[in-house]
């Protein structure tokens, strides 16, 4: 129902959405945190919900970053893995001596520095890199 102010409060026949206590159930927003000891009020819509429904609910986060040196680690893996499809550079095989080698580039350090060029010997498999 709309009050005067253009919000609407919450009614047992106005239940649009059902699910998680951490949602308004007539227009789907993530509540806010408490502002009162009596209501919890959607800020997009007016809805109130009381705060006894909230009482003895945990919420938990847990955030995982991503390891860098990992990530990096993978990104030259997929390169080095298609790096004997990649174009040949005259240079030696330091494991085999064969003259010709793949190579494949990537930016694994900041951005203001060169980056890391990745060998790779068609025939033993041999890989080599070089800081640019």
């Amino acid at each position: 129902m709309e009050n005067g102010n253009g919000s609407v409060r919450n009614s047992k026949t106005n239940v649009i959405f059902s699910g998680e206590l951490e949602f308004c159930s007539l227009c789907g927003s993530i509540l806010p945190l408490a502002l009162s000891t009596t209501v919890v009020t959607c800020r997009l819509c007016g809805n109130s919900v009381p705060i006894e429904n909230f009482h003895g609910m945990e919420t938990k986060s847990v955030v995982i970053f991503n390891d860098r040196e990992t990530a990096l680690k993978g990104a030259a893996q997929k390169e080095l893995s298609s790096a004997g499809d990649g174009p040949s550079v005259d240079r030696i095989c330091t494991n085999c001596g064969r003259e010709g080698m793949t190579y494949a580039t990537l930016q694994t350090r900041s951005a203001d520095e060169g980056q890391t060029i990745f060998y790779s010997c068609p025939d033993c498999g041999h890989q080599e890199n070089e800081n640019s």
